[in-house]
């Protein structure tokens, strides 16, 4: 099992799009995929699930927590609800519930609850320097969380969505990935994001190796960090004739030199710019409400549901590009090593 977490400290990039559409191609490329929903605003969790199921799964939420251990009973329906006996100091997390989608596609949902979770991964952090459990038994939440439901479904791929911040949760969230995806728009305000994303995951890795890991208390299963960056997508640029309009090129091509250079950290000389570069989507204009409506994705729309005409040709087109990405995306994660 390997885990991809997709992320951009900017917003408002196409980020839970993305991951709903990969999970669901990934799936139809014959692996078992578990998405996660950690961003506290569970835009993943809606896009999966209807309101009813919404309703049933978050009513678990506003009772009193269920203590972990040997006495406790049943799963948590949410990841809020499976940390809720450590915000309230009632023990450690519950294994949570997957939500099957499909066969070969799992669901941990998410909730606005989990928000609350913010202040408490703050307090753990330092403490965890020391080797505190309590401390490190909240910091590594989410990766036990997380592995303890891919163990569940015999997941292949785990992909992570987290908000848009470089706060506690997307912290503890990241820790516990193996690498990470970075999806861009073509404008300033994605590259300002790369230029806070890189610096802030290698000072997260130097510390949970120098200060974290070398005094870890053996009982504690706690991920080893790598957050290894795989490339980035871009998102959704306006195409003409293939090609993005004038106005993005001139993001379009700052793109690499920053990636490479605030990311991986490297010289842009060192590496083969357009290497890390895994796809470019365009829009889909019309797709994005019909597959809301549809509550499937883009690239299995039919004419009843409304993708008449030329609006199956853009279907179609969409099932290649995300074949393609999820094909290439595969590859990278073959060449990952995952040893500690």
């Amino acid at each position: 099992m390997i885990s991809v977490a997709l992320f951009n400290n900017k917003g408002g990039v196409g980020k839970t799009t993305l991951t709903y559409h990969l999970a669901y191609m990934l799936q139809r490329l014959g692996k078992n995929v578990l998405a996660a929903d950690l961003d506290p605003q569970s835009n993943l969790t809606a896009a999966f699930l209807d309101e009813e199921k919404l309703e049933l799964i978050w009513q678990e939420t506003d009772g009193p927590a269920r203590p972990a251990g040997p006495d406790s009973t049943g799963t948590a329906s949410t990841v809020a609800i499976a940390v809720k006996p450590i915000m309230e100091g009632m023990g450690d997390i519950r294994p949570c519930h997957p939500e099957q989608i499909l066969d070969g596609l799992w669901l941990l949902a998410g909730d606005l609850t989990l928000s609350a979770f913010e202040d408490r991964l703050s307090e753990a952090w330092p403490k965890g320097f020391t080797g505190d459990p309590a401390a490190l038994r909240t910091t590594t939440a989410f990766h036990r969380i997380i592995q303890i439901a891919a163990r569940q479904v015999g997941a292949d791929v785990v992909l992570v969505d987290v908000g848009p911040n470089l706060g506690a949760i997307n912290r503890a969230a990241l820790l516990a990935a193996d690498t990470v995806l970075v999806p861009l728009a073509a404008d300033l305000f994605s590259l300002r994001g790369l230029r806070n994303l890189g610096p802030t995951l290698r000072m997260w890795r130097r510390t949970w190796h120098n200060k974290v890991l070398p005094d870890l208390p053996a009982r504690i299963d706690a991920p080893p960090g790598r957050m290894t960056p795989l490339g980035y997508v871009i998102m959704q640029p306006t195409m003409r004739l293939d090609r993005p309009v004038k106005a993005y090129q001139r993001w379009l091509d700052r793109i690499p030199q920053v990636f490479a250079s605030d990311v991986l950290d490297e010289p842009p000389a060192n590496i083969n710019l357009k290497s890390y570069e895994i796809a470019t989507l365009r829009n889909y204009q019309s797709l994005m409400p019909l597959s809301h409506d549809a509550r499937k994705p883009m690239f299995d729309l039919r004419a009843a549901d409304g993708a008449l005409g030329s609006t199956q040709t853009l279907v179609s087109r969409c099932h290649r590009d995300f074949r393609s990405l999820a094909e290439e995306l595969l590859q990278r994660l073959e060449s990952v090593p995952l040893e500690a």
